[in-house]
Protein backbone atom coordinates (compact mmCIF):
# COMPACT_ATOMS: atom_id res chain seq x y z
CA UNK A 1 0.00 0.00 0.00
CA UNK A 2 1.41 3.42 -0.77
CA UNK A 3 2.10 5.46 2.08
CA UNK A 4 1.19 9.34 1.62
CA UNK A 5 4.18 10.58 3.33
CA UNK A 6 3.95 14.50 2.63
CA UNK A 7 0.76 15.12 4.92
CA UNK A 8 1.63 14.37 8.63
CA UNK A 9 0.29 15.56 12.06
CA UNK A 10 1.63 18.68 13.64
CA UNK A 11 5.15 18.97 14.94
CA UNK A 12 7.72 21.45 16.69
CA UNK A 13 8.94 24.16 14.28
CA UNK A 14 5.59 23.85 11.99
CA UNK A 15 5.37 26.90 9.86
CA UNK A 16 2.09 28.71 9.91
CA UNK A 17 0.44 29.13 5.94
CA UNK A 18 -1.45 32.15 5.72
CA UNK A 19 -4.09 32.02 2.49
CA UNK A 20 -5.14 35.55 1.29
CA UNK A 21 -7.49 36.71 -1.36
CA UNK A 22 -7.14 39.83 -3.24
CA UNK A 23 -10.54 40.82 -2.19
CA UNK A 24 -9.62 40.47 1.73
CA UNK A 25 -6.30 41.38 1.77
CA UNK A 26 -6.86 45.34 3.06
CA UNK A 27 -8.43 43.71 5.58
CA UNK A 28 -6.35 41.05 6.40
CA UNK A 29 -3.29 43.71 6.60
CA UNK A 30 -5.36 46.20 8.71
CA UNK A 31 -4.84 43.26 11.30
CA UNK A 32 -0.97 43.28 10.68
CA UNK A 33 1.54 45.46 12.71
CA UNK A 34 3.27 48.48 11.01
CA UNK A 35 6.08 46.46 10.40
CA UNK A 36 4.13 43.48 8.75
CA UNK A 37 2.03 45.97 6.86
CA UNK A 38 5.35 47.08 5.47
CA UNK A 39 7.12 44.15 4.81
CA UNK A 40 4.36 43.16 2.56
CA UNK A 41 4.49 46.29 0.93
CA UNK A 42 8.33 45.97 0.34
CA UNK A 43 7.37 42.69 -1.60
CA UNK A 44 5.14 43.58 -3.74
CA UNK A 45 2.22 41.54 -2.58
CA UNK A 46 -1.13 41.83 -4.19
CA UNK A 47 -2.39 38.53 -2.90
CA UNK A 48 -2.11 37.02 -6.93
CA UNK A 49 -3.05 33.43 -7.02
CA UNK A 50 0.02 31.35 -6.48
CA UNK A 51 2.02 34.41 -4.90
CA UNK A 52 3.18 34.52 -1.74
CA UNK A 53 5.50 36.33 0.12
CA UNK A 54 7.61 34.77 3.65
CA UNK A 55 7.07 36.70 7.05
CA UNK A 56 10.23 37.26 9.46
CA UNK A 57 10.28 36.86 12.92
CA UNK A 58 11.65 39.15 15.90
CA UNK A 59 14.98 36.55 15.69
CA UNK A 60 15.33 36.60 11.74
CA UNK A 61 13.10 32.59 11.57
CA UNK A 62 10.48 32.28 9.30
CA UNK A 63 7.18 33.23 11.06
CA UNK A 64 4.94 32.45 8.24
CA UNK A 65 3.87 32.46 4.96
CA UNK A 66 1.07 34.20 3.26
CA UNK A 67 -0.29 32.60 0.45
CA UNK A 68 -2.58 34.55 -2.47
CA UNK A 69 -5.68 32.82 -2.85
CA UNK A 70 -7.71 33.17 -5.99
CA UNK A 71 -11.71 34.14 -5.20
CA UNK A 72 -13.35 31.76 -6.43
CA UNK A 73 -11.20 28.97 -4.35
CA UNK A 74 -9.41 27.11 -7.18
CA UNK A 75 -8.82 23.23 -5.80
CA UNK A 76 -5.02 23.74 -6.76
CA UNK A 77 -4.58 26.77 -4.84
CA UNK A 78 -2.17 24.60 -2.58
CA UNK A 79 -0.59 22.58 -5.29
CA UNK A 80 2.17 25.30 -6.61
CA UNK A 81 3.55 25.59 -3.33
CA UNK A 82 5.71 22.07 -2.69
CA UNK A 83 8.28 23.10 -5.46
CA UNK A 84 8.70 26.79 -4.08
CA UNK A 85 9.26 26.03 -0.48
CA UNK A 86 11.85 24.69 1.58
CA UNK A 87 12.11 21.16 3.07
CA UNK A 88 9.82 21.56 6.60
CA UNK A 89 6.90 21.37 7.91
CA UNK A 90 3.88 23.42 7.05
CA UNK A 91 0.14 23.99 8.20
CA UNK A 92 -2.41 26.46 7.22
CA UNK A 93 -3.54 28.90 9.39
CA UNK A 94 -7.23 28.77 10.69
CA UNK A 95 -10.02 26.18 9.73
CA UNK A 96 -11.33 25.41 5.98
CA UNK A 97 -14.34 24.42 5.02
CA UNK A 98 -14.30 20.60 4.58
CA UNK A 99 -13.98 20.80 0.84
CA UNK A 100 -11.60 23.58 0.69
CA UNK A 101 -9.42 21.46 3.33
CA UNK A 102 -9.22 18.03 1.39
CA UNK A 103 -8.26 20.27 -1.89
CA UNK A 104 -5.97 21.85 -0.25
CA UNK A 105 -4.69 18.03 1.39
CA UNK A 106 -5.41 16.34 -2.16
CA UNK A 107 -3.32 18.91 -4.02
CA UNK A 108 -0.74 19.55 -2.19
CA UNK A 109 0.19 15.67 -2.39
CA UNK A 110 -0.35 15.53 -6.07
CA UNK A 111 2.25 18.34 -6.62
CA UNK A 112 4.60 15.98 -4.52
CA UNK A 113 4.38 12.95 -7.01
CA UNK A 114 7.49 12.46 -9.54
CA UNK A 115 7.90 9.10 -11.68
CA UNK A 116 11.74 7.95 -10.14
CA UNK A 117 11.51 4.80 -11.02
CA UNK A 118 14.36 4.59 -13.27
CA UNK A 119 16.23 7.66 -11.17
CA UNK A 120 19.81 7.45 -10.00
CA UNK A 121 19.19 9.95 -7.92
CA UNK A 122 16.84 10.57 -5.09
CA UNK A 123 13.88 12.28 -4.83
CA UNK A 124 14.12 15.95 -3.47
CA UNK A 125 13.20 15.69 0.08
CA UNK A 126 9.39 17.62 -0.18
CA UNK A 127 8.32 19.99 2.22
CA UNK A 128 4.90 18.19 4.37
CA UNK A 129 2.21 19.59 5.41
CA UNK A 130 -0.17 19.31 8.43
CA UNK A 131 -3.46 17.73 7.19
CA UNK A 132 -5.70 20.58 7.35
CA UNK A 133 -8.02 20.43 10.11
CA UNK A 134 -11.91 19.01 8.88
CA UNK A 135 -10.34 17.33 5.85
CA UNK A 136 -11.61 14.03 4.80
CA UNK A 137 -8.73 12.26 4.82
CA UNK A 138 -9.81 9.08 3.46
CA UNK A 139 -11.25 10.29 -0.30
CA UNK A 140 -7.95 12.78 -0.38
CA UNK A 141 -5.83 9.26 0.60
CA UNK A 142 -7.78 7.24 -1.78
CA UNK A 143 -7.93 9.59 -4.38
CA UNK A 144 -4.32 9.91 -4.41
CA UNK A 145 -3.80 6.08 -4.20
CA UNK A 146 -5.82 5.78 -7.29
CA UNK A 147 -4.26 9.34 -9.17
CA UNK A 148 -1.12 7.79 -8.32
CA UNK A 149 -1.68 4.41 -9.77
CA UNK A 150 -2.71 5.39 -12.85
CA UNK A 151 0.10 7.83 -13.29
CA UNK A 152 2.85 5.04 -12.69
CA UNK A 153 1.33 2.85 -14.82
CA UNK A 154 0.82 4.87 -17.85
CA UNK A 155 4.10 6.30 -17.16
CA UNK A 156 6.24 3.03 -16.96
CA UNK A 157 8.01 2.38 -20.69
CA UNK A 158 5.72 -0.93 -22.80
CA UNK A 159 8.90 -2.51 -22.16
CA UNK A 160 8.53 -3.22 -18.25
CA UNK A 161 4.84 -3.16 -18.56
CA UNK A 162 3.14 -5.34 -21.22
CA UNK A 163 0.07 -7.53 -21.02
CA UNK A 164 1.17 -9.64 -18.38
CA UNK A 165 2.14 -6.55 -15.79
CA UNK A 166 -0.66 -5.04 -16.47
CA UNK A 167 -2.73 -8.50 -15.25
CA UNK A 168 0.18 -8.51 -12.20
CA UNK A 169 -1.45 -4.94 -11.20
CA UNK A 170 -4.95 -6.17 -11.39
CA UNK A 171 -4.28 -9.16 -8.90
CA UNK A 172 -1.87 -6.87 -6.91
CA UNK A 173 -5.04 -4.75 -6.22
CA UNK A 174 -7.71 -7.75 -6.36
CA UNK A 175 -5.07 -9.14 -3.60
CA UNK A 176 -5.75 -5.79 -1.41
CA UNK A 177 -8.89 -6.18 -1.11
CA UNK A 178 -10.30 -9.57 -1.59
CA UNK A 179 -11.42 -9.50 -4.88
CA UNK A 180 -11.04 -12.33 -7.26
CA UNK A 181 -9.24 -12.35 -10.87
CA UNK A 182 -8.91 -14.18 -13.63
CA UNK A 183 -6.57 -13.86 -16.55
CA UNK A 184 -7.35 -15.52 -19.71
CA UNK A 185 -4.13 -15.68 -22.15
CA UNK A 186 -3.37 -16.58 -25.70
CA UNK A 187 -5.31 -19.01 -26.89
CA UNK A 188 -7.30 -19.70 -24.12
CA UNK A 189 -9.22 -16.55 -25.60
CA UNK A 190 -10.53 -18.07 -28.91
CA UNK A 191 -11.75 -21.11 -26.76
CA UNK A 192 -13.48 -19.09 -24.90
CA UNK A 193 -14.59 -16.68 -27.73
CA UNK A 194 -12.60 -13.28 -27.47
CA UNK A 195 -11.49 -13.53 -30.96
CA UNK A 196 -11.42 -10.05 -31.44
CA UNK A 197 -8.72 -9.24 -28.16
CA UNK A 198 -6.55 -12.32 -29.66
CA UNK A 199 -6.79 -11.51 -33.17
CA UNK A 200 -5.44 -7.82 -32.03
CA UNK A 201 -2.55 -9.14 -29.81
CA UNK A 202 -2.17 -12.65 -31.24
CA UNK A 203 1.44 -10.83 -33.23
CA UNK A 204 2.90 -10.30 -30.14
CA UNK A 205 6.07 -12.10 -28.86
CA UNK A 206 5.10 -15.49 -26.53
CA UNK A 207 5.97 -13.73 -23.21
CA UNK A 208 3.52 -10.54 -24.30
CA UNK A 209 0.71 -12.71 -25.23
CA UNK A 210 -2.86 -11.10 -25.17
CA UNK A 211 -5.06 -11.48 -22.49
CA UNK A 212 -8.39 -10.53 -20.82
CA UNK A 213 -8.31 -9.95 -16.99
CA UNK A 214 -11.65 -9.70 -15.36
CA UNK A 215 -11.74 -8.53 -11.70
CA UNK A 216 -15.20 -9.06 -9.28
CA UNK A 217 -15.23 -7.55 -6.30
CA UNK A 218 -18.74 -7.27 -3.89
CA UNK A 219 -21.31 -8.94 -3.03
CA UNK A 220 -23.20 -11.26 -6.09
CA UNK A 221 -26.81 -9.66 -5.06
CA UNK A 222 -25.68 -6.15 -4.88
CA UNK A 223 -26.08 -3.77 -7.52
CA UNK A 224 -23.24 -4.49 -10.19
CA UNK A 225 -21.09 -1.66 -11.76
CA UNK A 226 -19.12 -2.81 -14.44
CA UNK A 227 -15.46 -0.83 -15.98
CA UNK A 228 -13.80 -1.70 -18.79
CA UNK A 229 -10.71 -0.50 -19.71
CA UNK A 230 -8.34 -0.40 -23.10
CA UNK A 231 -5.33 -2.08 -22.39
CA UNK A 232 -3.18 -1.59 -24.99
CA UNK A 233 0.07 -1.57 -23.72
CA UNK A 234 2.26 -0.24 -26.75
CA UNK A 235 0.53 0.28 -29.99
CA UNK A 236 3.02 0.53 -33.40
CA UNK A 237 -0.12 0.87 -35.12
CA UNK A 238 0.42 -2.49 -36.50
CA UNK A 239 0.67 -3.07 -40.42
CA UNK A 240 -0.29 0.63 -40.76
CA UNK A 241 2.26 1.59 -39.14
CA UNK A 242 2.61 4.88 -36.74
CA UNK A 243 4.89 7.62 -37.71
CA UNK A 244 7.69 8.07 -35.03
CA UNK A 245 6.49 10.78 -34.03
CA UNK A 246 3.14 9.54 -33.45
CA UNK A 247 4.24 6.36 -31.97
CA UNK A 248 6.52 8.11 -29.26
CA UNK A 249 3.86 8.24 -26.58
CA UNK A 250 2.26 4.84 -27.17
CA UNK A 251 3.21 3.44 -24.11
CA UNK A 252 0.36 5.49 -22.66
CA UNK A 253 -2.04 3.42 -24.95
CA UNK A 254 -2.54 1.07 -22.03
CA UNK A 255 -4.34 4.47 -20.28
CA UNK A 256 -7.83 3.36 -19.35
CA UNK A 257 -7.11 0.07 -18.21
CA UNK A 258 -5.17 2.05 -15.77
CA UNK A 259 -7.99 4.61 -15.10
CA UNK A 260 -10.86 1.84 -14.13
CA UNK A 261 -8.02 0.06 -11.63
CA UNK A 262 -7.70 3.73 -10.22
CA UNK A 263 -11.85 4.01 -10.10
CA UNK A 264 -11.48 0.41 -8.75
CA UNK A 265 -9.45 0.91 -5.79
CA UNK A 266 -11.26 3.89 -4.58
CA UNK A 267 -14.51 2.09 -4.63
CA UNK A 268 -13.06 -0.97 -2.90
CA UNK A 269 -11.10 1.05 -0.36
CA UNK A 270 -14.48 2.90 0.30
CA UNK A 271 -16.44 -0.73 0.82
CA UNK A 272 -19.22 0.74 -1.58
CA UNK A 273 -22.03 -1.49 -1.56
CA UNK A 274 -21.96 -2.67 -5.17
CA UNK A 275 -20.94 -5.86 -7.44
CA UNK A 276 -17.66 -4.95 -8.93
CA UNK A 277 -16.32 -6.20 -12.34
CA UNK A 278 -13.31 -4.55 -13.89
CA UNK A 279 -12.79 -6.12 -17.46
CA UNK A 280 -9.40 -4.84 -18.96
CA UNK A 281 -8.18 -6.67 -22.61
CA UNK A 282 -4.58 -6.59 -22.60
CA UNK A 283 -2.67 -6.61 -25.78
CA UNK A 284 0.06 -5.17 -27.57
CA UNK A 285 -0.35 -3.80 -31.14
CA UNK A 286 2.54 -5.36 -33.43
CA UNK A 287 4.07 -6.31 -36.52
CA UNK A 288 5.07 -9.72 -37.22
CA UNK A 289 4.14 -12.59 -39.60
CA UNK A 290 1.09 -12.90 -37.82
CA UNK A 291 -0.27 -9.46 -37.78
CA UNK A 292 -3.76 -8.53 -38.72
CA UNK A 293 -4.03 -6.99 -42.06
CA UNK A 294 -6.66 -4.38 -43.70
CA UNK A 295 -9.10 -5.97 -45.40
CA UNK A 296 -9.23 -9.31 -42.68
CA UNK A 297 -12.42 -9.89 -41.39
CA UNK A 298 -12.66 -10.74 -38.14
CA UNK A 299 -15.10 -12.30 -36.13
CA UNK A 300 -16.25 -10.76 -32.46
CA UNK A 301 -18.22 -12.27 -28.96
CA UNK A 302 -20.86 -10.56 -30.05
CA UNK A 303 -21.29 -12.49 -33.28
CA UNK A 304 -20.55 -9.45 -35.35
CA UNK A 305 -18.41 -9.68 -38.36
CA UNK A 306 -15.74 -6.51 -38.59
CA UNK A 307 -14.05 -5.73 -41.47
CA UNK A 308 -10.75 -3.92 -40.79
CA UNK A 309 -10.21 -0.83 -42.35
CA UNK A 310 -7.06 0.45 -40.50
CA UNK A 311 -5.11 -1.61 -38.16
CA UNK A 312 -4.47 1.38 -36.07
CA UNK A 313 -7.85 1.45 -35.10
CA UNK A 314 -7.28 -1.57 -32.67
CA UNK A 315 -8.32 -0.69 -29.31
CA UNK A 316 -12.01 -0.47 -30.47
CA UNK A 317 -11.96 -3.97 -31.40
CA UNK A 318 -10.61 -5.40 -28.12
CA UNK A 319 -13.07 -3.26 -25.98
CA UNK A 320 -15.93 -4.59 -28.63
CA UNK A 321 -15.17 -8.44 -27.00
CA UNK A 322 -14.72 -6.83 -23.62
CA UNK A 323 -18.07 -4.87 -23.87
CA UNK A 324 -20.16 -8.30 -25.24
CA UNK A 325 -19.14 -9.59 -22.02
CA UNK A 326 -19.81 -6.58 -19.68
CA UNK A 327 -23.52 -6.26 -21.38
CA UNK A 328 -24.44 -9.83 -21.12
CA UNK A 329 -24.63 -9.15 -17.32
CA UNK A 330 -26.89 -6.76 -17.81
CA UNK A 331 -25.32 -3.82 -15.33
CA UNK A 332 -26.53 -1.40 -13.66
CA UNK A 333 -24.46 0.97 -14.85
CA UNK A 334 -21.28 0.49 -17.80
CA UNK A 335 -18.34 2.50 -18.21
CA UNK A 336 -15.94 1.96 -20.09
CA UNK A 337 -12.40 4.60 -20.97
CA UNK A 338 -10.02 5.11 -23.51
CA UNK A 339 -7.06 6.64 -25.23
CA UNK A 340 -9.30 6.00 -28.39
CA UNK A 341 -8.84 8.75 -31.12
CA UNK A 342 -7.12 11.52 -31.93
CA UNK A 343 -10.05 13.01 -32.80
CA UNK A 344 -11.21 13.92 -29.57
CA UNK A 345 -8.40 15.72 -28.77
CA UNK A 346 -8.84 17.65 -32.02
CA UNK A 347 -12.02 18.64 -30.77
CA UNK A 348 -11.45 19.10 -26.99
CA UNK A 349 -7.77 19.48 -26.61
CA UNK A 350 -5.94 17.08 -24.15
CA UNK A 351 -7.25 18.62 -20.52
CA UNK A 352 -11.17 17.63 -20.86
CA UNK A 353 -11.91 14.10 -20.97
CA UNK A 354 -14.48 13.30 -23.99
CA UNK A 355 -17.94 11.60 -22.46
CA UNK A 356 -20.00 9.52 -25.66
CA UNK A 357 -23.20 8.21 -23.26
CA UNK A 358 -26.56 7.09 -23.73
CA UNK A 359 -28.46 7.77 -20.95
CA UNK A 360 -29.36 11.92 -20.49
CA UNK A 361 -29.90 11.62 -16.87
CA UNK A 362 -26.43 10.00 -16.19
CA UNK A 363 -24.32 12.43 -18.75
CA UNK A 364 -25.87 15.34 -16.94
CA UNK A 365 -24.54 13.83 -13.17
CA UNK A 366 -21.12 13.44 -14.95
CA UNK A 367 -20.99 16.90 -16.00
CA UNK A 368 -22.24 18.65 -12.88
CA UNK A 369 -19.76 15.83 -10.74
CA UNK A 370 -17.15 17.26 -13.30
CA UNK A 371 -17.84 20.95 -12.61
CA UNK A 372 -17.56 20.09 -9.12
CA UNK A 373 -14.53 18.38 -8.71
CA UNK A 374 -12.43 20.21 -11.32
CA UNK A 375 -12.31 17.37 -13.12
CA UNK A 376 -13.37 19.05 -16.74
CA UNK A 377 -15.86 16.66 -18.98
CA UNK A 378 -17.74 17.23 -22.27
CA UNK A 379 -20.50 15.28 -23.72
CA UNK A 380 -20.09 14.69 -27.69
CA UNK A 381 -23.05 13.08 -29.13
CA UNK A 382 -23.99 9.61 -30.01
CA UNK A 383 -25.12 10.96 -33.55
CA UNK A 384 -26.89 7.85 -34.97
CA UNK A 385 -27.16 9.20 -38.32
CA UNK A 386 -23.44 8.61 -38.60
CA UNK A 387 -23.74 4.69 -37.88
CA UNK A 388 -23.67 4.56 -41.97
CA UNK A 389 -20.04 5.27 -41.65
CA UNK A 390 -19.06 2.39 -40.12
CA UNK A 391 -20.91 -0.05 -43.32
CA UNK A 392 -19.10 -2.63 -44.56
CA UNK A 393 -19.69 -4.32 -48.37
CA UNK A 394 -18.30 -7.75 -46.65
CA UNK A 395 -18.69 -7.86 -42.80
CA UNK A 396 -21.71 -6.52 -40.43
CA UNK A 397 -19.45 -3.28 -39.86
CA UNK A 398 -16.11 -1.32 -40.55
CA UNK A 399 -14.10 -0.82 -38.13
CA UNK A 400 -12.50 2.25 -39.09
CA UNK A 401 -14.77 5.13 -41.48
CA UNK A 402 -13.89 5.83 -45.46
CA UNK A 403 -13.65 9.85 -44.11
CA UNK A 404 -11.30 12.10 -42.04
CA UNK A 405 -14.76 13.80 -40.32
CA UNK A 406 -16.03 12.73 -36.29
CA UNK A 407 -14.03 10.08 -35.87
CA UNK A 408 -14.31 10.34 -32.02
CA UNK A 409 -18.06 9.89 -32.59
CA UNK A 410 -17.73 7.06 -35.28
CA UNK A 411 -15.53 4.99 -32.87
CA UNK A 412 -18.21 6.06 -29.97
CA UNK A 413 -20.94 4.12 -32.40
CA UNK A 414 -18.89 0.92 -33.08
CA UNK A 415 -18.43 0.64 -29.25
CA UNK A 416 -22.11 0.97 -29.41
CA UNK A 417 -22.97 -1.85 -31.32
CA UNK A 418 -21.75 -4.12 -28.49
CA UNK A 419 -23.58 -2.68 -25.31
CA UNK A 420 -26.73 -3.18 -26.97
CA UNK A 421 -30.19 -1.43 -25.44
CA UNK A 422 -31.42 -0.74 -21.82
CA UNK A 423 -28.06 -0.79 -19.86
CA UNK A 424 -26.76 2.97 -18.72
CA UNK A 425 -23.38 3.35 -20.49
CA UNK A 426 -20.72 5.87 -20.55
CA UNK A 427 -17.70 6.15 -23.13
CA UNK A 428 -14.68 8.02 -22.27
CA UNK A 429 -12.08 9.02 -24.70
CA UNK A 430 -8.97 10.33 -23.01
CA UNK A 431 -5.69 11.85 -23.39
CA UNK A 432 -4.58 10.11 -20.13
CA UNK A 433 -1.49 12.73 -20.60
CA UNK A 434 -0.11 16.24 -19.48
CA UNK A 435 1.73 17.55 -22.34
CA UNK A 436 3.07 20.40 -19.96
CA UNK A 437 3.30 20.71 -16.39
CA UNK A 438 0.80 22.93 -14.34
CA UNK A 439 1.28 23.01 -10.35
CA UNK A 440 -0.12 19.04 -9.05
CA UNK A 441 -0.35 18.04 -12.44
CA UNK A 442 3.07 17.43 -14.15
CA UNK A 443 3.59 16.02 -17.18
CA UNK A 444 3.51 12.45 -17.85
CA UNK A 445 0.71 9.99 -16.96
CA UNK A 446 -2.45 11.44 -15.68
CA UNK A 447 -5.71 10.52 -14.47
CA UNK A 448 -8.91 12.01 -16.02
CA UNK A 449 -12.89 12.06 -14.89
CA UNK A 450 -11.33 10.16 -11.96
CA UNK A 451 -12.73 12.09 -9.50
CA UNK A 452 -16.04 12.97 -11.28
CA UNK A 453 -17.18 9.45 -12.20
CA UNK A 454 -16.18 8.30 -8.39
CA UNK A 455 -18.80 11.53 -6.85
CA UNK A 456 -21.33 9.74 -9.12
CA UNK A 457 -20.78 6.26 -8.30
CA UNK A 458 -20.99 7.40 -4.94
CA UNK A 459 -24.18 9.24 -5.57
CA UNK A 460 -25.77 6.21 -7.01
CA UNK A 461 -24.50 3.67 -5.26
CA UNK A 462 -23.22 5.27 -1.30
CA UNK A 463 -23.44 8.53 -0.22
CA UNK A 464 -22.09 11.92 -1.53
CA UNK A 465 -18.43 12.37 -0.92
Amino acid sequence: MAVLEHLVEWEAGTIGLIPVKKSGLETWLASQPQAGRAWIAANNFTAEPGQSVTMPGLNGEIAAIVVGMAEDDDPWAFSALPAKLAPGTYAVAGALAPRQAGWAALSWALATYSFGRYKSRPERDWPRLVWPEHAPRDWVLNTWRATTLVRDLINTPAADLGPAELATAAEILAAEYGATVKVIVGDGLIAENYPAIHAVGRAAAAQRQPRLVDLVWGKADAPKLTLVGKGVCFDSGGLDLKSSGNMKLMKKDMGGAAHVLGLALMIMAAKLPLRLRVLIPAVENVVSADAMRPGDVLPTRKGLSVEIGNTDAEGRLILADALAEAAREKPDLLIDMATLTGAARTALGTEIAALFCNDDGLAGDIARAGEAWADPVWRLPLHRPYRRLLDSKVADLNNVSDGPYAGAITAALFLAEFVGPGIPWAHFDIMAWNTASRPGRPDGGEAMALRALYAVIMQRFGTNP
